[in-house]
């Protein structure tokens, strides 16, 4: 299982355009195998530019969003900016996208949220034709496009979906690279991403999807001041009705309960238990317990460093 961090998930991150660039120029050196950034609309900058950017700075390090909202961008210009982002990393990139949640989209955005799951298997039934093959014909509820997309220096580009639910979940296996989770434990994991996705897959003829897991991280002596911290940092996504349901399948009252909390030993075992659980990778957004914040994220640093290429 590869081992990964994302910058942005944590309201305690740095997500300043030349810090976030920065950090996975760090990440590369530090041996990680992918850096990941989300893309926010209310804070931060936009994530593919951020990508391109540490794309033409990096060389080795796997870099993808998590995720872009799918709603306010037209997949053709989604198509576009990440195939550029794409030929900037010189193949390293995924594009991971979704459907947000209803009130960013609703009532921040004003646009409609009707039938997500819908609208996603649309989106990409536009965008990995144009992505794949330069070219789309699709007449669809939500979209009907006839359009070409030539790029001389095109390079594949993998596209991941942020599904959770089991309509999401059949069309990440049936038509996408695999699926990106944020607030699933690794009960969820096993009993319901894992088996659904992979059954999608195969039943589609497609190879087997990637299961990237995003969950918070830290590793600290005292554990209730950890799990107290990611209530305070984290408690918000359990009110959004997506991750409320995978909260539930795991049986978490909360995101506190699925974060991965404790000692070295004690997090490299759950660290651990989502490869048994079938996850292809881990990516850790660390987040800092206690009065020294820069030592906290360190100490956690230094466990997930030393766990790439032995999980």
């Amino acid at each position: 299982m590869r081992i990964g961090v994302i910058i942005g998930a944590a309201p305690t991150d740095d997500v300043r355009l030349d810090a976030v660039i920065k950090q996975a120029i760090d990440a590369e050196n530090a041996g990680f195998d992918s850096f990941w950034t989300p893309h926010i609309s209310s804070r931060g900058s936009d994530a593919l530019t951020t990508l391109a950017l540490i794309g033409s700075q990096t060389s080795r390090i796997s870099i993808g969003s998590s995720v872009v909202p799918t709603y306010p961008r037209h997949p053709s210009a989604m198509a576009q900016q990440a195939m550029t982002a794409q030929i900037a990393a010189s193949g390293r990139f995924t594009l991971g996208l979704g459907p947000s949640h209803r009130p960013g989209i609703e009532d921040v955005l004003g646009l409609s949220y009707d039938r997500p799951a819908k609208h996603v298997r649309e989106y990409i039934s536009v965008l990995r034709p144009l992505m794949d093959e330069g070219r789309v014909d699709f007449e669809g509820e939500f979209f009907q496009v006839h359009a070409d997309l030539i790029v001389s220096d095109r390079v594949p580009c993998p596209v991941m979906i942020s599904a959770l639910a089991p309509r999401m979940l059949r069309l990440a296996g049936e038509m996408a690279d695999g699926t990106i989770t944020w607030m699933a434990g690794v009960n969820a994991i096993e009993s319901h991403v894992v088996p659904r996705i992979t059954d999608a897959a195969f039943s589609a003829g497609r190879p087997e999807p990637e299961v990237v897991v995003i969950l918070p991280v830290a590793v600290v002596d005292d554990g209730s001041a950890g799990r107290s911290q990611a209530a305070s940092l984290f408690e918000r996504y359990g009110s959004l009705d997506n991750y409320r349901r995978i909260l539930d399948v795991q049986g978490a009252e909360g995101p506190s309960e699925v974060a991965l909390v404790g000692g070295e030993a004690e997090v490299e075992r759950q660290i651990r238990a989502f490869a048994d659980a079938g996850a292809t990778e881990f990516v850790a957004s660390v987040f800092p317990v206690g009065d020294d914040a820069e030592e906290s994220v360190k100490r956690t640093r230094a466990l997930l460093q030393d766990l790439v290429g032995k999980v």
